[in-house]
């Protein structure tokens, strides 16, 4: 199918992005890694001696069953499925019809032995999950936050007016807001890394019914927990039939809270490029308008808010519905879990725009200076703290009289800083306040942040 006719914009219009994500979250890549899971759960019960072992030519045929498994072998399942009406009875007989012509004729019957299908899916998702935040998710968080941390050192002495309740306050810089995301979202970044994806192998209700009953010689607490921890994954022995999504919903929690985090940034790149703050690279070819010739619209950043908004619904969605199943299982999660590479995908469309827009905003230094001279009153908080300092009690009120609701200029706080009773010491100090150098500790914030990375 082309990407003209997609339904999904995820493998129409934004394909070339998104594509990495089809290799873990495509029904190819959920069979594939459930017949890796397969066939690795008969590997393992050979090596405990529930049945003969296997040959050296049997290991390397198993291998290669997982390692070439191919479209054809795909639609082989598929059509198992169509019949069955059920996707991981069809991957038994796909793999019965592999062993039929060969030695591994007699293992048949222990094929899915003992398991039940959430057993193979939790396994094969959680891998997916795992696989995909290692080599797509990460690096792409990581590119954007080398771009914002970029941003940040090279404009951290770059004074701007700051906005609180949207009115103008004192100044900061342009690098310092900036390294305000980077902070919190290198934070988020951590906890996205370090987490850890469960699965089970505890059977149809949770408590390894049939595995015991065929073999009770066996420890199959250790054994579940063994195979578990063969791919990479955490053991869950407390479960029903299914695996309780506790750990995976956290997971999606992280990264919620930095795509609301970015959803925060976007909104307000796009306030900056409005109030003229930041400009926009003009690029030869591209229309901001299809009847306003003039327009350079902020659209890499609107695009990227859109996107967050949508991977949040779902993610949302997944912690509302993963934490909730009725007894020991209904299949309403099943459906909700395909949608895994969409909530990523639309996610990951976000950041690659949020990188893309970064590269074509630059401040506009003649604008931020030209408002900040414009308004001498944003130093008002220096000035009354100076006169607190020097024992004047009423320091605020006096500020307040001066400056509340008014816009001052430099000659009227110059004439100020002239009329006030006070020390010459203090005078000084107060006539040594401007809105371009009222930035506190701002440069040296950012640069701690650069130290900060370097002494991890």
């Amino acid at each position: 199918m082309d990407d003209l006719h997609a339904l999904s914009p995820l493998d129409g219009r934004y394909a070339e992005w998104t594509a990495p994500l089809s290799g873990h979250f495509s029904e190819f890549a959920f069979l594939r890694d459930r017949v890796r899971v397969e066939l690795d759960f008969l590997a393992a019960l050979s090596k405990i001696g529930l049945f003969r072992a296997l040959t050296e030519s049997e290991s390397a045929q198993l291998e290669s069953i997982k390692f070439n498994f191919s479209s054809s072998d795909a639609e082989s399942i598929r059509a198992h499925e169509r019949e069955t009406r059920h996707d991981v009875k069809a991957i038994e007989y796909y793999l019965q019809e592999k062993f039929q012509d060969s030695s591994l004729k007699d293992l048949i019957p222990w094929i899915h032995f003992g398991l039940t299908s959430e057993d193979t899916n939790s396994i094969a998702q959680a891998i997916a999950l795992r696989d995909s935040r290692d080599k797509i998710i990460l690096p792409a968080l990581d590119s954007l936050l080398s771009s914002l941390h970029d941003f940040a050192i090279r404009y951290r002495a770059l004074p701007m007016l700051a906005r609180t309740h949207g009115q103008f306050a004192v100044p900061t810089t342009v690098g310092k807001e900036f390294a305000v995301y980077f902070a919190r979202l290198e934070k988020t970044r951590g906890e996205i890394a370090a987490h850890r994806f469960e699965a089970k192998l505890t059977g149809a209700v949770g408590n390894l019914n049939a595995l015991h009953s065929a073999a009770p010689h066996v420890d199959w607490l250790m054994f579940s927990q063994d195979f578990i921890a063969h791919f990479g994954l955490d053991p869950n022995l407390f479960t029903t039939q299914i695996l309780p999504y506790d750990n995976w919903i956290r997971y999606f929690d992280s990264l919620r809270l930095a795509n609301s985090i970015l959803i925060d940034f976007s909104q307000d790149i796009w306030r900056y490029i409005s109030d003229g703050y930041l400009k926009q690279a003009v690029i030869e070819g591209e229309v901001g308008s299809s009847t306003m010739p003039q327009k350079v619209n902020p659209i890499d950043f609107e695009n990227a808010e859109g996107n967050l908004g949508v991977a949040n619904s779902l993610f949302t969605h997944y912690a509302q519905k993963l934490a909730v199943s009725r007894l020991q299982r209904d299949l309403s999660d099943s459906t909700v879990r395909r949608t895994f590479g969409t909530a990523l995908g639309h996610t990951l469309i976000a950041w690659i725009n949020l990188q893309r827009g970064l590269k074509g905003i630059a401040p506009d230094e003649k604008k931020l200076k030209t408002d900040l001279n414009a308004h001498w009153e944003v130093v008002a908080e220096g000035a009354q703290t100076i006169l607190r300092a020097a024992g004047r009690s009423d320091a605020y009120e006096s500020l307040k009289r001066q400056t509340r609701g008014r816009v001052l200029t430099e000659a009227d706080y110059r004439s100020w800083c002239e009329a006030i009773d006070v020390d010459a010491e203090t005078r000084t100090r107060l006539q040594s306040l401007s809105p371009e150098s009222y930035i506190g500790l701002a440069v040296e914030l950012v640069e701690r942040l650069t130290s900060d990375l370097h002494s991890r």
